[in-house]
This record gives C-alpha cells, structure tokens and sequence, in this order.
C-alpha cells in the first residue's frame, strides 16, 4: 500500500525524489552553460526542459499522494491520450465506438482500485478482472455494428477501437496496477524514470553520433547510434537503482534492462507507424516540446506490461 504517509518516510520514494530534482539541476546547468558560454540557441531546449520540470513535479505529487490517487492519474492520461489517438485517426467523429473505448478504459482503472468481491487474491486490486476487460470490451466493440445495424465501413472503425483500447487503455493500465504491488514505489518510480532517461538518452545520441537511420520510413530522426546509446543505458540502469527492487537476481536484472531498453524504443516506433500512416508528425501539441500525452507516454506503453508481467512471474506483486 502507498499513501501520502508512507511516501515521507520510504526510502526509496526519497532517493528517487532527489534523484529527479538532482537530474533536472544538472540539466538546467547544462542548458545554461550552452545558452550563456557557447552561445547556442538553446529556446527549443529549453521549452522542451519546463515541460519535463512540470511533467516530473506533476509524476511525483501523484505518486506521493497514493494508490488511488496513482491509478486514478493513469487512467486521465489513457482517457487523454486515447482522445489524441481518436482524434488523429478519424475515429473520434464515431461517438458510439469513442465512448465504448472510454467505458473499457474506466473500467481497467476500476478493476486496479477494487479487490476481488470475495476475496479470493491478496492485497488490493482485482487481477483477475484486470487481465479479462480485454474480452468484455473486444466483445462490446464488436457488437456495436450489429446494434446499430451497419456493416460498410465497420470493420475500420471496429480495429481502431481495439488497436486504441488494448495499446493505449489496457496496456498502458499496467502502469496504474503496479500501484497494488507491495514493493510500488521501487516499481513506479523505476519504470517511469528509466524510460524517460532511456529516451532522452536515444535522443542525445543520435543527436552526438547519430549516421545511420534506425526505421528510415517510420522514423526518419531515430538513428541505429541513438538507439545503442539508449540500449546501453538502459542495460546500465537496473544494476545502478538496484535499490529499487533489492530482491531482484541477476536474470531479472538483465530482462528489466532488455524491457526498457528494446520494449521502450518499441512502443515509440510503434506510435510513429501510427502517425506515419495517418499523415502526422505529432498526435497533438498538448506539451511544448514533446508533442501529445500520447508521444510521451508511447515508451510506457510497451515498457509497464512488460515489467509488470516479470516481475509478478518470479515475484509475488502483492
């Protein structure tokens, strides 16, 4: 369980607290030195670096605030960025579609707030439940042409629907689950900092040493340079923060830096196939310098299943 009460007095909230803000400093200093010494033009940057203090300040008052609050944030986000996609794609102007993806994905932050009716699992959280909303919103999906008696153009509408349920709501939903896992914060506050710096790291070396395009037809910035920088850091980090999960073996270890460091880059070029093919650069301009929520989050999608599933395979989460 994570409360407001428990956060001030665990250690590895504290580290991860300093570890941010510390982070953020030495970027500010960096931009600075770039901006005031080398005289670089360094607004974009900067842009770029309020929206992460924001972003980072907004993460850790969530988190501090405690489960309910975590799952509840998570599931705004997947509400948010499943309107980008809707938007984007076309799918947005098909309310019956859009608002049976909504249900499905209140429901995902429902099944991680409430505990099995008969208490049939440990801790809190209905796992059970969690891992079947799939079905049940596939199946409303699907009945939704036969309700309303169409079939021309239907099969398109009814993908989209399930493509932005299951990546963006269900998916993404993990995230908020990890909320219930005894050992949360080392879970949360790992997951959502090692991608983060895994893109900011895939970011500043393709910039430095960045040749050879990574997928030139789905990402023409990403180069094979950036995504080796971030592969390598990503490898690093869990040996770095094993603080995080200090119960973790070497094998897990290694798969969590395999998890963020393939499955992160995964779900970005897998959002950018989506942009790609629908005609865009960005799935909105909510963020200065970062796009839409759903850019943002794109590594996460991928990454928190991922980690989620791992970790409960060798260790209890609750």
């Amino acid at each position: 369980m994570i409360s407001p009460q428990i956060a001030l007095h665990d250690p590895i909230f504290r580290a991860y607290f300093w570890i941010v803000l510390i982070s953020l400093a030495i970027g500010g200093a960096t931009l600075g030195f770039l901006r005031v010494v080398l005289k670089k033009d360094t607004a974009s940057m900067f842009r770029t670096y309020w929206s992460w203090i924001f972003m980072a300040g907004i993460g850790l008052i969530v988190v501090f605030l405690g489960r309910i609050p975590t799952i509840v944030g998570v599931t705004l986000l997947a509400i948010y960025a499943f309107k980008e996609f809707a938007r984007a794609s076309g799918l947005y102007r098909d309310w019956w579609m859009t608002g049976a993806v909504y249900a499905g994905i209140v429901t995902v932050g429902i099944s991680s707030v409430i505990s099995h009716p008969r208490g049939e699992e440990p801790g809190t959280g209905w796992y059970g439940f969690f891992v079947a909303v799939p079905v049940f919103e596939i199946a409303l999906i699907l009945f939704i042409p036969i309700l309303r008696n169409r079939a021309r153009g239907e099969l398109q509408r009814m993908s989209l629907a399930i493509v932005g349920f299951i990546y963006i709501g269900w998916m993404f939903g993990h995230l908020g689950f990890l909320a219930n896992a005894s050992n949360a914060y080392g879970f949360i506050c790992y997951i959502i900092f090692a991608t983060a710096l895994s893109d900011v790291a895939a970011f500043t070396f393709g910039k430095i040493f960045g040749r050879h395009p990574l997928r030139s037809e789905i990402s023409p910035n990403k180069t094979w340079e950036g995504a080796l920088g971030a592969f390598a850091v990503a490898m690093i980090l869990p040996w770095i923060l094993r603080f995080s999960f200090p119960f973790f073996g070497i094998w897990q270890l290694i798969l969590t830096g395999l998890i963020v460091g393939i499955g992160g880059q995964l779900g970005d070029l897998s959002i950018s196939v989506i942009k790609r093919d629908i005609g865009t650069k960005d799935m909105a301009a909510t963020i200065p310098g970062h796009g839409g929520i759903l850019d943002r989050i794109d590594s996460l999608i991928y990454a928190a299943p991922l980690f989620m599933h791992m970790a409960g395979y060798y260790y209890p989460l609750r």
